[in-house]
This record gives C-alpha cells, sequence and structure tokens, in this order.
C-alpha cells in the first residue's frame, strides 16, 4: 500500500512541476510577445542580436548548404534518369530545399550554433548575478536583454534559410550542370516554372519563421531559468539542442500536413 502512496505521489509532483513548467513557459512567451514594439522601438539592440546570431552562423549555413546542393545534384540526377527527366533537375532541387530541407536544416543547425550560445550568454548573465542586479536596479531583464535576442533570432533565421536555398541551388547546379552535363537552360527553365512564389517560397518563409520563433524562444527559456551554476548551465545548454530539434522536426509534420491541406 505504501509503495503505491509513493508512486501516485511521485507522478503527482511530476505532473505538477510539469504544469508549472508549461505555465512559466506561457507566461514568458507572452511577455516576449507583448515587448517586440518595445525592442522594435530600440533597434539597435534588435540589429547587434541579428549580428550576433546571423553572421556569426552564416558561414556553417553556407557550407552545409553548398554540399546538401551538391548531394541532391547527384541523388536527383541519378534518380530523374531512370524516367528520362534528368532536365528536371533543378525543379527537384529547388523544391527540395525551398520547400523542406532549407528551413528545416537551417533550424537545426541554428539550434546547435545560435540556440546555444543565446542559452549560454543567458545562463552565464544569471549565475553571476547580471540579471538580479538588473532588477534590483528597476530594469526588466525580459525587456532589455531577452526581447532583443527574440526579435533578433525571428528576424535572423528566415534570412539564414533564404542564405542556404541559394547556395543549395548554386551547388546543385555545379553538379548537375558542371559536373555531370545537364543542359542549363533546362535546369534554369524548369526550376523557373515550376517554383511557385507563393505556395512555395511562402510556405518556406513561413516555416523558418516558426523555427526561428521556436529555437530562439527555447534557447532563452532554457537559459532564464536555468539553474546558477556551471552545471546547470551546460544542462541548460543540452537541453536547447535536444528540446528544439524535436520541436522544429515535429512543427515540420505539422505545417506541411497543413500547408498540403489548404
Amino acid at each position: 500500500m505504501s509503495g503505491a502512496v509513493d508512486l501516485l505521489s511521485r507522478v503527482g509532483c511530476s505532473v505538477r512541476r510539469g504544469l508549472a513548467d508549461i505555465g512559466e513557459a506561457t507566461r514568458l512567451m507572452g511577455r516576449l510577445l507583448a515587448l517586440v514594439p518595445v525592442a522594435l522601438a530600440r533597434f539597435r539592440l534588435v540589429s547587434d542580436q541579428i549580428f550576433f546570431l546571423g553572421n556569426y552562423s552564416l558561414a556553417i549555413i553556407s557550407v552545409s548548404g553548398l554540399f546538401v546542393g551538391f548531394v541532391l545534384g547527384l541523388q536527383g540526377y541519378y534518380t530523374l534518369q531512370r524516367y528520362g527527366s534528368s532536365e528536371a533537375l533543378g525543379l527537384l532541387v529547388a523544391l527540395s530545399l525551398v520547400r523542406e530541407l532549407g528551413p528545416v536544416v537551417t533550424a537545426l543547425l541554428f539550434a546547435g550554433r545560435a540556440g546555444t550560445a543565446l542559452t549560454a550568454e543567458i545562463g552565464l548573465m544569471k549565475s553571476g548575478e547580471q540579471l538580479a542586479a538588473m532588477e534590483m536596479m528597476a530594469v526588466d531583464p525580459v525587456q532589455r536583454v531577452l526581447a532583443p535576442r527574440f526579435l533578433g533570432g525571428l528576424i535572423a533565421m528566415p534570412l539564414l534559410a533564404a542564405v542556404f536555398s541559394a547556395v543549395g541551388i548554386v551547388g546543385g547546379w555545379a553538379v548537375g550542370v558542371v559536373l555531370i552535363g545537364v543542359d542549363s537552360g533546362a535546369f534554369w527553365s524548369q526550376m523557373q516554372g515550376g517554383v511557385d512564389v507563393f505556395k512555395d517560397v511562402g510556405n518556406g518563409v513561413i516555416k523558418s519563421m516558426v523555427f526561428g520563433l521556436t529555437v530562439t524562444f527555447v534557447a532563452l527559456l532554457q537559459g532564464y531559468f536555468c539553474q546558477p551554476t556551471p552545471e546547470g548551465v551546460a544542462r541548460a545548454t543540452t537541453r536547447t539542442v535536444v528540446m528544439s530539434s524535436l520541436a522544429v522536426l515535429a512543427l515540420d509534420f505539422v505545417l506541411t500536413a497543413l500547408m498540403f491541406s489548404i
């Protein structure tokens, strides 16, 4: 009997702790969304975060996009060649990158590079009592520290996804046209005629914005509520990568299902 009571007690504590975490996350999200106009009024802080999150992630995004384009060019050519449609290689590469791989792979790389940096930065500020010092001086740390980073990540992520897709298309062209010998005119004309700006590119932009919001919010949440110790910051950084990656993949399925059902 006592074992069953202990089990129910542990389950109840876990559920209560989970609900409390969901409540804290919801409150923080509401505050960040409400502070977006305030952050826009001080755009210098936001531009600094766009540079920090976007420019520092640009190298890994560009190199990864180039090699993804190489692989798509090779795999797409040998697949389309079976059906005599190798001229549609440009369309295949563009749709794969713009619709799916561009936003998703960029979000995963963004979580590993920028998300961990955000969590570590906020966590170190908390462990160093800088956030507490701001509160003592009547400065809201959510408005001064978190809101510009939140908006910066939301803006930087679609730009990085666009760079990833553009570089990937160039990589697919280099492999398909330069290396294999697909007709260059057919490569670009098929792409131009088959890619719809609003349906394909627009859906990719929406995905990248949702992923940017999710990854940035998870990173800020983990850093803001982490234990103010070196071990706590390290665990929060690990949780940022895991939770962000899982959230991106789950949201990708939901968004894809919604977009294709409309």
